[in-house]
């Protein structure tokens, strides 16, 4: 109440010089105008969209562009109201704080729409039963760990222990994580130069539509993206200050980073820089406190590389020769990236800082802009390898911004692209996504949630127009309902695809998916619900399968299908007809 009452607006306009508010007026008349010709400008150039999730090829072929386009409007009005109020410092960061955890709180009701879910699902779930300690010997070897470091689906793990096996609880914890980036961009701003680059920096990551559809996620990137920004905002407050305490907290978090995806190894680079920008404190401490660091991290990953130096060697070595080179197979382009997947907004602001820096000579701008370089200069452009470096484009674009000298002005920009992100998220990219046939494994679960038993029978037909291994939907199937799930891989039903095949697929892993022993029947009593998954509503079934399903009845299909994306399921439930 105290953070509320603070709040103040500014000085009335009728007390502005006439000129004074006319050209404020025609300003924020203009920028709304730009924010709505940009909408449309995008809407009739979505054919040059080719992002793999949320296209806007696909996001917007009916009335959805028309809904967004109502609502846009009352939110740039709201805007200009909210450019004008003044927020006392102390609370700046709690508001950007608490706008983060609401506007990830609004995509919550997505469904699970990437099937990597399933492995970082599997692994939490064998911590939450086994404990801590068989799953850091399992890791890697009975825990398939595919390319994925162990330190995300361990925290998952202790989510799914501490308060239960609950996607919500998933949700909590991932849009804390979003909250706490937003927060740290903040910080790392103000450390670097100011509040108000820092606070627009921090606003500036809700002005991006497809980072906020991945808050809900059980995934590692928006955890991922908030270790590498609190390491690089660590690092800079150790070289700074140079304390002991400081210096060891900054080895902690590097090393955290550093288990969180192999994808922060590189952007990590960034470091050297933080050191080489403070020459003002002078080589020699420079160099003593950057060898505590190295050192500290050297024995932190030291320990790591030893408990598990095979598994970590033989991941790199698939990085090197699958992921790496699939990278050329499997990107997307900058335009969008930047410019449909990010506001645009955004993207040209981070643009114009670029000359702006150098003008200015600006050594600081290096530790902002090293990450998106190497991006350009590697040509990384699947988004999902990039958004890791999201922070540092907001505080590029709050670099131009800042240099606006009219804050209401500024104000009324960022919130403009805000207010226009989150709308084109929830009514365009959020409510896409809730009509995949991801959905229908959603809605499974929760129906079977409702039913009277306690154990589920799962079987999987084979998928027709994919090559990801229908298995994966088992454990998502399983975030979603507190039933004990029944499930045995039956290769004579889903065969793995040719080897030619997988050698350059992006599901590759799944295929390394096998039926983990939880799922193992503990009775020979036949189950009274079997969920069958499958990939089109009409699939026929396998003999085997048919006569499985003997003396059942279908209660109830989840048949959603966009008919976009080739991996498709279709849940179908049935129930014992004796009962």
């Amino acid at each position: 109440m105290k953070a509320l009452t603070s709040i103040r607006w500014t000085k009335p306009d009728y007390d502005w010089p006439q000129q004074a508010i006319y050209q404020r007026l025609q300003m924020a008349a203009l920028i709304a105008l730009l924010t709505m010709c940009a909408f449309f400008l995008l809407l009739t150039l979505k054919a040059f969209d080719d992002n793999r999730l949320t296209s806007w090829q696909w996001v917007f072929v009916d009335a959805r562009a028309w809904w967004v386009c109502l609502l846009m409007l009352p939110a740039l009005a709201l805007a200009w109201f909210g450019a004008g109020l003044r927020i006392p410092r102390p609370y700046k960061v709690t508001l950007l704080f608490l706008s983060a955890f609401a506007a990830g709180m609004l995509f919550w009701n997505e469904p699970e729409v990437i099937v990597d879910t399933s492995r970082y699902f599997s692994q939490a779930k064998y911590l939450a039963i086994y404990g801590v300690a068989e799953f850091s010997q399992a890791w890697g070897q009975e825990v398939t760990a595919w390319t994925d470091l162990p330190l995300i689906p361990f925290i998952y793990g202790l989510t799914f222990t501490v308060f239960g096996e609950s996607r919500v609880g998933i949700q909590i914890l991932t849009t804390l994580f979003f909250a706490g980036t937003v927060t740290l961009t903040y910080l790392l701003g103000k450390a670097l130069w100011d509040e108000a680059i820092g606070f627009y920096g921090g606003a500036l990551l809700l002005g991006m539509p497809y980072l906020l559809t991945q808050v809900p996620l059980m995934l590692v990137d928006i955890p991922t993206m908030f270790f590498l920004t609190l390491a690089i905002y660590v690092t800079w407050q150790a070289i700074m200050r140079g304390t002991l305490s400081l210096l060891l907290l900054s080895a902690v978090t590097i090393t955290l980073a550093l288990l969180a995806k192999y994808s922060t190894w590189l952007m990590l680079s960034v470091l050297p820089l933080i050191v080489l920008v403070q020459w003002q404190h002078g080589w020699r401490a420079l160099a003593l406190r950057s060898a505590v660091i190295i050192t500290s991290v050297l024995v932190l990953m030291g320990m790591v590389l030893t408990w598990k130096s095979g598994v970590i060697t033989e991941q790199l070595n698939l990085l090197m020769r699958y992921q790496v080179p699939g990278l050329g197979r499997w990107e997307e382009t900058y335009v969008s990236t930047f410019l449909f997947q990010i506001h645009p907004i955004v993207s040209i602001a981070a643009v114009c800082s670029i000359f702006i820096a150098l003008h200015q000579r600006d050594p600081r701008y290096l530790i902002i802009g090293w990450m998106l370089l190497l991006i350009v200069l590697l040509e990384i452009k699947r988004i999902r390898y990039t958004l890791i470096t999201f922070p540092m484009l907001a505080l590029m674009a709050a670099y131009a911004l800042r240099q606006i000298k009219e804050r209401r002005i500024t104000n009324y920009l960022v919130l403009c692209t805000v207010g226009s992100a989150i709308v084109i998220g929830t009514l365009g990219f959020s409510a896409f996504l809730k009509t995949t046939s991801a959905v229908n494994i959603q809605h499974a679960g929760m129906y079977l949630n409702t039913m009277d038993a306690e154990s589920v029978e799962v079987i999987v037909l084979p998928q027709v127009r994919s090559s990801v291994n229908p298995a994966v939907s088992v454990p998502i199937l399983d975030l979603f309902t507190n039933k004990q799930l029944i499930y045995k891989h039956d290769a004579r039903v889903n065969p793995p695809p040719k080897a030619n095949v997988l050698a350059t697929s992006p599901v590759q892993f799944s295929w390394e998916y096998t039926s983990a022993p939880y799922y193992a029947a503990t009775s020979t009593a036949p189950s009274q619900i079997i969920a069958v998954i499958a990939s089109s509503a009409n699939q026929a079934l396998p003999a085997s399968i048919a006569e499985r399903l003997k003396g059942y009845q279908l209660v109830i299909a989840f048949t959603q299908n966009e008919s976009i994306f080739k991996y498709t399921t279709i849940v179908n439930i049935y129930e014992s007809v004796s009962g």
